[in-house]
């Protein structure tokens, strides 16, 4: 009967041998492996033209990097995966302007955070029927959100009268909308200001008053102590030092900066 938490206990030692101070791993191989969402407008997005990735959280990847004498290489996530790709140590730190929410909480720990969104709307400028935040949740529009966003579960809980429909992507997303097949898309900050940018036909509508403000961090592994330590001091000094405020303003994000802690 004995032979049962014998075994038990073995297993916890070898998985605390395998994953035992990430952060000297990191140190030894030079290596800090950071996840992002490649189709992140202003925080980790891969131009598919040039193929260059750009963003306010692949600029700090690269800078907190530096602090620890190591290089960066980044891995592909997305929010679907995410909890899993940190969790199973596919990547050490995810830095894609993660929004903290409980259900994530549960799984993963979070820095203090740098960036903050309320929700905004994105139409088509063809769209006739949505000119205002309260012409969306009305009878007949077809509202879309990306699956593994805060969004699924957030419009689900709100709309009343219009329809959701969850898609698989965020390109997925903006294809509806761009095609008349929805009438509304919703989003954050970030993505809508390059989304303005780029697409010709988009139109962002900001909700009335604040509809719901969402906090953006990096996410670790809970147990992750050594790393999560060097990250939240490095989260503190370029807050401090204006690293935070400068990169944020390269990518029109300077509205939305958090300089200050919780």
């Amino acid at each position: 009967m004995r032979v049962f938490p014998r075994i038990c206990l073995a297993l916890m030692l070898l998985s605390s041998f395998l994953f035992a101070d990430l952060l000297e791993t990191v140190l030894q191989t030079k290596q800090l492996r950071v996840c992002i969402w490649p189709e992140y407008y202003g925080i980790s997005y891969l131009n598919p033209r040039t193929q260059k990735l750009s963003g306010i959280d692949v600029d700090l990847a690269q800078e907190f990097a530096s602090t620890l004498g190591v290089n960066v290489r980044f891995v592909q996530s997305s929010f679907a995966t995410l909890i899993q790709d940190v969790s199973t140590h596919r990547c050490d730190i995810a830095m894609f302007a993660i929004g903290i929410t409980p259900e994530r909480q549960n799984y993963l720990r979070f820095t203090s955070p740098h960036l903050q969104s309320d929700i905004y709307a994105i139409v088509s400028k063809s769209n006739n029927r949505i000119q205002t935040w309260e012409d969306i949740d009305q009878k007949g529009v077809v509202v879309t959100v990306a699956k593994g966003t805060y969004h699924v579960e957030l419009m689900q809980n709100v709309l009343r009268k219009a329809s959701l429909h969850v898609v698989d992507s965020l390109r997925e997303r903006e294809q509806e909308v761009e095609s008349g097949r929805a009438d509304v898309m919703m989003s954050d900050y970030p993505f809508s200001t390059q989304l303005l940018v780029e697409k010709e036909w988009a139109k962002r509508i900001a909700p009335t008053s604040s509809f719901h403000q969402t906090s953006y961090a990096w996410a670790l592994d809970k147990n992750e102590e050594a790393l999560y330590a060097h990250a939240e001091a490095f989260m503190q000094t370029i807050k401090h030092d204006g690293r935070l405020q400068t990169i944020a303003k390269r990518y029109a994000l300077d509205p939305i900066v958090v300089l200050t802690s919780p």
